[in-house]
């Protein structure tokens, strides 16, 4: 997957044809964990804490950087690795948490889609929120909720 212009960091179009499958993933990740005896440290504690200090390390990145310097970062070919890399940590360690807890995560985020499609209805068709909106009903907001 590329940039939201369909480029990728080259400028050229993507030539991706075929991506990894998911579930192929989460099992090459649980395999190579059990190859070398990690299963005890994979409880889901402990991959939530690893989970979030690679999401960190990834913020990391873009810390010091303005907006329009945030949006350019795949330009610079060792910025580019830098975040590529951390992206893959953070997809390793959510997948592994996923497979530990038997969560589907593409099941789990087309739930939370189809809910927040229905929280935060188009204008015209309910309303959107704005600025006086309560912040239980502000995206990223008030998600200690049940539905949440």
């Amino acid at each position: 997957m590329g940039r939201r212009d369909g480029r990728c960091r080259s400028g050229t179009p993507e030539a991706v044809t075929e991506y990894p499958d998911l579930l192929g993933l989460q099992r090459r990740l649980a395999d190579f964990a059990a190859a070398r005896n990690w299963q005890s440290y994979h409880t889901p504690k402990n991959l939530a804490a690893a989970l979030s200090v690679e999401a960190s390390e990834l913020v990391e990145i873009f810390q010091w950087l303005t907006p329009e310097e945030s949006v350019r970062v795949m330009d610079d070919p060792g910025s580019a690795h830098r975040v590529t890399d951390e992206v893959a940590d953070v997809l390793a360690y959510l997948l592994q948490f996923c497979e530990v807890l038997g969560v589907d995560p593409l099941a789990a985020l087309a739930a939370k889609i189809d809910r927040n499609e229905r929280r935060f209805p188009l204008p015209g068709r309910g309303g959107a929120p704005g600025p006086g909106t309560a912040p239980e009903n502000r995206p990223g907001e008030g998600e200690q909720q049940a539905d949440g």
